[in-house]
């Protein structure tokens, strides 16, 4: 049964990439669809490229497991930080001026909005770079999924799904990627409402569980992971603030209000996204709390061990939570229905980064090299060649089971958001925000993340990661790292604004023209 849903899935993507094929013959049609998207499409193409494995099976996983139904907050500020408020402040603008300056990428929006193809080739470059470990850390959680459903070794899954984007994505483009979202999203809808609902039955109800969750002891206290604030309230912060702010700036999620049709879209984008985003991603980390609950208190001795495996390095795989609470709950059905669920999140989100990089990479770094000599159906050619390089790079990177799928994404996130998001944002505003600050931004965000890369999560100085263990706010996070890159690019920006100037005055004006019409 399990099997025979995932393979009428499938056949269903392939058949949605070979029916758009024909609209992906430009670069426009390519990377844009037409710059024609309805609301409903963009509004799920966003939230289902915001929500993948990652979230459903590493994040939720892990972060239910350290605070408890707490961890809820994580999903609610989605919602409201991530998703109302990112449509609300840069959706029209976005738009308007992207569509203003014919940027197809947000490279192609800072070397148009501040003049300067360095600032075109550097953010091209890092948004390749850093796109990889999100890729990868999106395969993981997959791969984990269908080990447990399928009892198929990690290694395949990881390079069948591979395939699977890039078959799809490849043949489709941006159309095929945006006619999927939307039937992504209503599989991810439903199916996350019926996972949480036999989550609850199976283990007494929400009274029951909310008592079970109370019972544990966390750090020598009871009743802290049935808490609203959970045992850790700091730290809980730092992710909602990762997770949440980090949209703003990253290159995939931005792309979607310059495909927007129109600026009615945007508005019925808003609304619908938004409760998009409290469905799936409150769903998402609501479940994860029951993750102690169905990983502890079931031990056949009774002692309450944990019943997850631990890595190679001796560390909890809290990436084995959410399968093995699945395992435990649900019916063969049920666990097809969520294959098929995580698969959606999954394929939705790759087919938005893979198709972010090999666009960036062909429109900001291989056009200018070649000095007009492409032919546009060649340079569509080159991005489909790109599709597959950067799955490749992705899968090897997968293969390390020892890098935890939050740990792939916040170093992806930290360090693209903590880049881009504030000049990104401010470009749209102010006409003070100078060339200067946004390097400055750039080499903030990438540096507090590679800096901290090498001495936490690489372990080149352990003797730092010992000291920042005794911090009450952990600074060893990834996590915390990235939300502190994004907030540092956020003072920057305007601080070194303030002492430089821009000297081209009159292209700065017609950038801006865009918001009088």
């Amino acid at each position: 049964m399990i099997l025979a849903i995932l393979i009428l899935y499938v056949l269903m993507m392939i058949g949605i990439g070979v029916s758009t094929h024909s609209k992906s013959a430009s670069v426009d049609g390519f990377v844009l669809g037409g710059r024609n998207v309805g609301s409903w499409l963009t509004a799920f193409s966003f939230g289902t490229s915001y929500f993948s494995a990652v979230v459903f099976v590493g994040y939720a996983g892990q972060f239910g497991w350290n605070y408890g139904v707490s961890a809820t907050w994580i999903g609610i500020g989605n919602a409201v930080l991530g998703s109302a408020l990112a449509w609300i402040a840069l959706g029209k603008r976005t738009r308007s001026m992207s569509t203003h300056l014919n940027a197809s990428t947000m490279s192609e929006f800072f070397e148009k909005r501040y003049n300067s193809k360095k600032l075109k080739i550097s953010s091209a470059i890092i948004i390749f770079i850093f796109l990889i470990p999100y890729t990868a850390s999106v395969y993981n959680g997959l791969s984990r999924l269908f080990s447990m459903a399928f009892d198929i070794d990690y290694a395949v899954c990881i390079i069948a799904m591979a395939a699977l984007t890039a078959v799809y994505v490849i043949i489709g483009g941006y159309t095929a990627t945006a006619i999927s979202d939307f039937i992504q999203g209503i599989i991810m809808l439903g199916g996350i409402v019926s996972v949480v609902l036999f989550a609850l039955n199976g283990k007494g109800g929400f009274s029951s569980v909310m008592k079970q969750l109370g019972d544990i002891e966390v750090n020598g206290s009871t009743d802290v992971l049935n808490s609203v604030l959970g045992p850790d309230p700091i730290n809980l912060a730092g992710v909602v603030i990762l997770t949440s702010l980090g949209t703003w700036g990253l290159p995939q999620m931005v792309h979607k209000f310059y495909a927007i049709k129109n600026e009615d879209a945007i508005k019925k984008g808003t609304v619908i996204s938004t409760l998009f985003a409290l469905v799936v991603a409150g769903g998402s980390y609501f479940l994860g709390g029951f993750g102690r609950v169905y990983c502890t208190a079931d031990a056949s001795d009774g002692s309450g061990r944990e019943l997850i495996s631990t890595l190679a390095n001796g560390k909890l795989d809290f990436d084995a939570i959410i399968p093995s609470l699945l395992g435990s709950c649900l019916p063969d059905i049920m666990i097809g229905l969520v294959v098929v669920l995580v698969l959606s999140a999954s394929m939705s989100t790759l087919s938005s980064l893979v198709l972010t990089s090999s666009s960036t990479v062909t429109i900001d770094l291989v056009r200018p090299a070649m000095k007009g000599k492409l032919s546009e159906k060649n340079e569509v050619l080159v991005m489909r060649l790109f599709i597959a390089f950067f799955l490749i790079i992705s899968v090897i990177l997968a293969l390390n089971k020892n890098a935890y799928i939050s740990t792939l994404m916040s170093i992806s996130w930290g360090a693209l958001a903590g880049a881009f998001l504030a000049p990104f944002m401010y470009g749209l505003y102010s006409k003070k925000v100078t060339r200067a600050a946004v390097t400055a931004s750039f080499i903030s965000g990438v540096g507090i993340t590679v800096i901290h890369m090498f001495i936490f999560s690489l372990g080149f100085f352990p003797e730092a990661t010992k000291a920042a263990a005794s911090m009450k706010l952990n600074m060893a996070s990834p996590i915390n790292a990235g939300a502190i890159a994004m907030i540092a690019g956020l003072i920057i920006v305007p601080l070194v604004s303030r002492f430089t100037k821009n000297s081209d005055q009159e292209q700065l004006e017609k950038a801006f023209d865009c918001y009088k019409k």
